[in-house]
C-alpha cells in the first residue's frame, strides 16, 4: 500500500483557505483518494481543548508558552490522526501546520526562528507535507474579508502591522523551502484561484 500525501493550507486570516479546502476536498474525492480533513491548532480532544485556549484567551500569554501550546497540540495530532492515516495510504489535508507557528509566533509574536526550528526538528523530524499551498494575500484584504465573516478570535484581534509581520514570515519561509510551499495570489477572484489549486493538486 502506497503512503498517503500529506497537503498543507496556510495564510492569513482572511486569505479564503476555508473556501479553498471545500473546493481541495472535492477535487481529490472526485479522484477516489481517500482524504482525512483536520485542522491546527486542534484535530483531537486535546488539540481542540488548546485550540479553545490560544483562541478564545482574552490575555495573550507570552508567546514562547503560546508555542509550546501549538507544538503539544501538534505532537497529539501527529501520533493520534495525521501519521496513522497517511500510513494507511489516505491523504490528509490539514488547515495549518507547522509554517503556521513561523509566521503567527515568529513572525507575529517574535519568538526566536532557531527556537520553533528546534521544536520542528523535535516534533516531526522526518515529516513535511508533501505539498503547501501558501494563500497569499494582503493584510488589509484579508481581515477585511474576515472581519465580514465572523466574530474575530484573539488572533483575529491583532494590529494591522502584526499581520504584515506574519506575511512576510510566510513569505521568509516560502522562500526557504520553495519546492513544497507553492504561493497562490489570494486577491483574486475565487473562481481563479480555484483554477490555479485544482492545477496544482493534480499534479502531485
Amino acid at each position: 500500500m502506497s503512503r498517503g500525501k500529506f497537503i498543507t493550507l496556510e495564510g492569513i486570516d482572511g486569505a479564503g483557505k476555508t473556501t479553498q479546502r471545500a473546493w481541495i476536498e472535492r477535487c481529490l474525492q472526485s479522484r477516489g483518494i481517500a482524504l482525512v480533513t483536520t485542522r491546527e491548532p486542534g484535530g483531537t480532544p486535546l488539540g481542540e481543548k488548546l485550540r479553545e485556549l490560544l483562541l478564545g484567551a482574552h490575555a495573550k500569554p507570552n508567546p514562547e508558552t503560546e508555542t509550546l501550546m501549538m507544538f503539544a497540540a501538534r505532537r497529539e495530532h501527529l501520533d493520534k490522526v495525521i501519521v496513522p492515516a497517511l500510513d494507511a495510504g489516505t491523504w490528509v489535508l490539514c488547515d495549518r501546520f507547522t509554517d503556521a507557528t513561523f509566521a503567527y509566533q515568529c513572525g507575529g509574536s517574535g519568538v526566536d526562528w532557531g527556537r520553533v526550528e528546534a521544536l520542528e526538528r523535535w516534533v516531526h523530524p522526518a515529516l513535511q507535507p508533501d505539498l503547501t499551498l501558501f494563500f497569499d494575500v494582503e493584510p488589509e484584504v484579508g481581515l477585511g474579508r474576515a472581519q465580514r465573516i465572523k466574530q474575530p478570535d484573539r488572533f483575529e484581534r491583532e494590529a494591522l502591522d502584526f499581520y504584515h509581520r506574519v506575511r512576510a514570515a510566510y513569505l521568509r519561509r516560502a522562500q526557504e523551502h520553495p519546492a513544497r510551499i507553492r504561493r497562490i495570489d489570494a486577491n483574486r477572484a475565487t473562481a481563479e484561484v480555484h483554477q490555479e489549486v485544482e492545477h496544482i493538486i493534480s499534479t502531485i
